[in-house]
């Protein structure tokens, strides 16, 4: 996608086309992670129910991944349900699991047509058997696709994720053999729920609130941090280009130091 093909789908002298010609398209982040937070608080101000709040996340889910599409980012990944989320009312989560199976019944066309991948990370053999078929033919359809990778977080927590990765690790090595030793950190990430992805250059977060929420705990090591006031569902393409000008900003020194020369 070029920057042309994306001038073209914004509005002229709109602020999402002064944003797009201020992106370099050299330095993209790779893979962008959100934490979308926000939709009860966006339903209370309204005085709607929670669960309104959710529906209406659907429309900046669908914004955001065709933005991250058509910006030629490797991977997305949104943080949709935790493993602390099944706490919540069992009406809520009830109606969570049926806004995951109506997105994907609507939206698959439009992953297909836009080249991308969709995957599943957290522990998906937990859900509800009818959620489970149908991100699995969501996986199938889209599995041929090259574009845009689209990492939905289900059923997932960062501490759940590392202590999964130990224990197929642990397993693996009782069963070759292999010396303590030879464990580093390039092994122990091709046990993530991620592996073969690239970290997270980027993670945004929605609502102000200013924590991680065990969201990608080993990934973010290195990330950009953008925290935005703006509650989820009002989350749309301008805010996603806001952050990636944001980003390209930054110096990323990875615990190094700039030089002179190299600021020039």
């Amino acid at each position: 996608m070029s920057l042309q093909d994306l001038l073209e789908v914004v509005p002229t002298g709109s602020e999402e086309q002064s944003l797009l010609r201020s992106i370099d398209f050299a330095r993209l982040p790779r893979h962008v992670a959100v934490i979308m937070d926000g939709n009860g608080r966006w339903a209370s101000l309204r005085h709607k129910r929670r669960v309104e709040g959710h529906r209406a996340g659907i429309a900046s889910v669908r914004d955001v991944v065709e933005t991250s599409a058509r910006l030629g980012l490797q991977v997305l990944t949104l943080y949709a349900f935790s493993v602390e989320n099944w706490k919540r009312p069992q009406s809520e989560v009830s109606v969570l699991m049926g806004l995951l199976k109506r997105y994907l019944r609507m939206e698959l066309r439009t992953l297909l047509d836009n080249n991308i991948r969709f995957q599943v990370i957290g522990r998906m053999a937990d859900l509800p058997p009818d959620v489970q078929a149908e991100l699995r033919r969501g996986m199938e359809k889209t599995a041929a696709c090259t574009g845009l990778l689209f990492n939905i977080a289900l059923n997932y927590g960062g501490r759940a994720e590392i202590t999964d990765a130990v224990r197929r690790l642990v397993a693996d090595a009782q069963h070759t053999g292999r010396d303590p030793a030879s464990i580093d950190e390039p092994l122990i990430a091709s046990y993530m729920y991620t592996a073969g992805q690239p970290d997270p250059d980027l993670l945004i977060r929605t609502s102000g609130e200013m924590r991680i929420s065990n969201f990608l705990l080993w990934q973010i090591a290195y990330a950009e941090i953008w925290v935005t006031d703006v509650l989820w569902p009002d989350f749309r393409r301008k805010h996603l280009l806001q952050a990636v000008v944001d980003f390209q900003k930054r110096e990323r020194r990875y615990g190094g130091i700039t030089t002179v020369s190299e600021r020039r």
